[in-house]
């Protein structure tokens, strides 16, 4: 499966349509970005049953900002609606195998439960604060 392009236009009904999406953030004058494309394609070939998207941060700035994208290119992914991963800088093709083997392997039932914990930690504290 070739990437996606993702827009603030496309973004919610891809990403939340899918179970596992991958996302590429780049930008075309970005040499690393630029050195990064072809690994990130090769695994879009190899785990064709995973979305790969890219997202140009100069084209798509609100998409950047919305996940507070400070270095690129930045690799995320998306299980089940939640970001599981990000990290910034260009990974070599083992790198990025392993992520996604880790990934795939989350019991994303504790990553709910845990989200929630924090979410539910979170508004006891604004709770306290007034």
């Amino acid at each position: 499966m070739s990437t996606v392009e993702l827009t603030k236009d496309n973004f919610d009904e891809i990403v939340s349509g899918k179970d596992f999406v991958l996302i590429d953030f780049w930008a075309e004058w970005c040499g690393p970005c630029k050195q990064f494309g072809p690994i990130f394609e090769r695994a879009s070939e190899k785990h064709d049953d995973l979305v790969f998207a890219k997202v140009d941060t100069e084209a798509q700035p609100e998409l950047a900002q919305a996940f507070q994208i400070s270095s690129i290119p930045t690799v995320m992914i998306v299980r089940d609606n939640i970001a599981v991963f990000a990290q910034p800088g260009a990974l070599p093709a083992d790198a990025l195998e392993d992520v996604i083997g880790q990934a795939r392997a989350l019991d994303m039932d504790e990553v709910r439960a845990s989200v929630a914990e924090a979410q539910q930690s979170e508004q006891a504290q604004a709770g306290q604060g007034q």
